[in-house]
């Protein structure tokens, strides 16, 4: 048998709708090679996760030396330098007074402790979120999930969630107009405590791009009236870095495009260690010291091999400059795409931050009907054509393009010219 009836025979995939037909060898950088040799553009870096590029020299080094020293001991057991080493540069890199890491294995994982802490530090036991959000597919990261399509046939979910309207401009569930709403979906969190809670939210989960949800970033502005609002009423700010986070959006962290916010706790996965396995959830200390001995653990957190594979990247990221890049290529990619939307009309809206860009497809622009199959066609054209890319959002109906931050202006150029194909084809 070859991979792929091995997959049908003994890997359980029936919760996807599809596996991409590409059978991976390896890869590199920005690029992946299938076991029939053909190499393809990768615009989707195992989404949003291989940061630093395929398989990165020094990354993997890393990883390796570590692996001839320590693979496992439990972190939670013995003191493990490399996690404390790690444990050191996220308190000197990420924003405000965030300085103690709990470390786990999955960004589902990090939202699971620190809504868990939350509720020990607050003393409170209910939580407000955003309709159309995603943190992940454990009981409670679902439970705040705020998408039918990845809840169905699972509930009945954690009671005590409340949620507040996606600050979506494109499709504002207000039907209010971006230049004259003024703010009202940050306004409505307000009235999501008052109305749908019992007076004890212990927090306020958010995303600083709502990836799942369509790769939409918080309106300027969102967050600071927010954060005035949680403030009166005593509530923590839970910042979801899960999949903005190590330069994914040309900050170090997507809550940096928000100017003076500061979370009280921000949980990290996927761009954390380039592809080794690694979830975390950081707060100060007066919060991360509200757990109590027995409330909290993790076999496997905090993994040696994982660690050190997370300095590593980076040092890489820093190093290499690649958050700067990451804003520079994804300030010009979203200028190119927007002179493809004056020239295709299925494109309905374009937006991100960073590498971290969707292309909204309508039918039509006056109704914006989404085009969920024409979303999937363009992926299909575009893996034909040698580029790899994501379909998300509410409707299915985003492409996503997230490229390792190596990725060269060149080759973020082909993959907006197999995608301007793709839509041609569309017609």
């Amino acid at each position: 048998m070859d991979t792929t009836e091995k997959y049908a025979r003994y890997v359980n995939i029936s919760s996807v709708k599809a596996i991409e037909p590409v059978v991976v060898e390896r890869a590199s950088g920005a690029q992946i090679y299938g076991v029939d040799g053909r190499a393809y553009l990768d615009c989707f870096a195992g989404i949003a996760v291989v940061n630093a590029g395929h398989v990165h020299p020094r990354i993997a080094q890393a990883a390796k030396a570590q692996i001839d020293q320590l693979i496992h001991t439990c972190s939670y057991v013995y003191y493990v330098p490399t996690v404390a080493d790690l444990a050191e540069v996220l308190a000197h890199i990420t924003p405000g007074a965030l300085q103690k890491t709990f470390f786990c294995n999955s960004g589902a994982e990090a939202i699971e402790g620190a809504l868990r802490l939350a509720k020990v530090a607050t003393g409170k036991r209910e939580v407000i979120a955003l309709q159309m959000a995603f943190h992940g597919r454990t009981y409670a990261s679902l439970s705040i999930t705020g998408n039918i399509a990845r809840k169905t046939r699972g509930g009945p979910y954690m009671p005590g969630v409340a949620f507040a309207p996606a600050p979506y401009c494109y499709r504002c569930p207000l039907k209010l107009e971006p230049q004259s709403c003024g703010l009202a979906c940050a306004d409505a969190v307000e009235d999501t405590i008052r109305f749908q809670t019992s007076g004890d939210a212990a927090a306020f989960v958010v995303e600083p791009v709502l990836g799942e949800g369509g790769l939409i970033p918080l309106p300027e502005g969102y967050l600071a009236r927010v954060k005035e609002i949680l403030d009166r009423y005593g509530i923590l700010l839970l910042v979801d870095e899960v999949q903005t986070g190590f330069g994914r959006t040309g900050k170090l962290f997507g809550i940096e495009h928000q100017e003076g916010i500061e979370p009280n706790i921000m949980t990290l996965a996927k761009g954390i260690a380039d592809g080794f396995p690694l979830g975390a959830f950081i707060a100060p200390a007066a919060i991360a010291d509200s757990f109590q001995p027995g409330e909290h653990l993790s076999t496997f957190g905090g993994n040696p091999v994982s660690c050190a594979a997370a300095l590593a990247n980076i040092a890489v990221l820093q190093e290499e400059h690649l958050v700067e890049h990451a804003a520079e290529l994804g300030n010009w990619a979203i200028g190119e795409l927007r002179k493809l939307q004056e020239r295709h009309a299925l494109i309905g809206d374009v937006r991100g931050q960073g590498l971290m860009i969707g292309i909204e497809l309508v039918r039509d622009r006056a109704s914006k009907e989404p085009a969920a199959e024409e979303a999937n066609r363009v992926r299909h054209l575009c893996r034909e054509a040698g580029v790899l890319v994501g379909v998300g959002g509410q409707y299915g109906n985003v492409v996503r393009l997230q490229p390792p931050l190596v990725i060269a202006q060149e080759q973020l150029a082909q993959a907006i010219q197999a995608i301007s194909a793709a839509l041609d084809d569309c017609l």
